[in-house]
């Protein structure tokens, strides 16, 4: 019989066991690519090509055609100076009022930057670059230099030309939609009530422009209808308000019968009270308050 003592046999010890390197990441590691300069933008060359081409051309041939008038007698190649003088210069006119109307629809745009800044230098001077544009607001100046805060600045402004021009929006929204339901009760065909409808929308959007100080051209228009669409969607929210308006211009006691008989009267009424609220919305710099 074995004597000696059992010996139990000792657990193992827990041991660390420490990696020589830095594990490797699970996720995928983002490419870092090296940042692009910024890209200047630059004119295509055919469009350059096709202006220079459509300018020079025409001038060529005009600057030939009055040395000819001046070979065959002086006064024709005079009376040759003045009609293209006078050509070009009305060219000119217009195609200046065509940037004036575009720099005005941008110079709104700056205006809307600076009265949500919040900075209280940015929004004075934008408040006295506005009440240049409306000279007939220009009483409330003086109470928008004593101010002294942003807020009371947005403050008297929507208190004073914002809601005079709403006013005055809304009356050219109830002509126009007074005129758009004469119209469709009044055409025979479903497309021209498109076409004079449609003039009748351009008519309104022009005219809410000249409103706040606009005088938009054929591109300046264009333009405006982009804005005018985009301003479109916030303007939503005032169905309730285009529905009362609506009802109040279909009761009007001369057009009542003739927009009961017509369906598309009350949608096209509509619409323009719409397009002209969605206008002002793109005319005016004061942020939606």
């Amino acid at each position: 019989m074995d004597t000696r003592p059992l010996v139990m046999e000792a657990a193992p010890e827990p041991f660390l066991k420490l990696e020589p390197e830095v594990a490797p990441r699970l996720e995928a590691v983002p490419m870092i690519l090296p940042a692009a300069d910024p890209v200047r933008w630059r004119l295509p060359p055919a469009l350059v090509g096709a202006v220079v081409f459509g300018i020079g051309m025409p001038l060529l041939w005009a600057a030939w055609l009055v040395s000819e008038l001046f070979d065959r007698w002086g006064a024709l190649g005079w009376a040759g100076v003045a009609v293209l003088v006078a050509g070009f210069g009305l060219i000119g006119l217009g195609i200046g009022r065509e940037l004036s109307g575009l720099a005005k629809l941008r110079r709104v745009d700056q205006l809307r930057a600076d009265f949500a800044s919040g900075e209280a230098d940015r929004v004075a001077a934008a408040a006295r670059r506005w009440l240049d544009a409306l000279p007939q607001h220009a009483a409330i100046g003086p109470a928008v230099a004593a101010a002294d805060t942003p807020e009371s600045i947005l403050a008297l402004l929507r208190a004073g030309p914002q809601q005079a021009l709403r006013d005055a929006t809304d009356a050219l929204g109830r002509t126009a939609a007074l005129q758009s339901v004469a119209i469709v009760a009044a055409t025979p065909t479903p497309a021209l009530d498109v076409l004079t409808v449609g003039w009748c929308g351009m008519r309104l959007i022009r005219r809410v422009a000249a409103l706040h100080g606009l005088r938009p051209g054929l591109l300046g228009t264009l333009a405006l209808l982009q804005k005018t669409a985009l301003a479109a969607a916030g303007v939503a929210a005032t169905e309730m308000a285009v529905n009362a308006a609506t009802h109040a211009v279909i009761a009007h006691p001369l057009l009542r019968q003739l927009a009961g008989d017509v369906a598309g009267a009350g949608v096209a009424a509509r619409r323009m009270i719409v397009l002209a609220r969605a206008a002002a919305a793109a005319c005016s710099p004061l942020p939606r308050g």
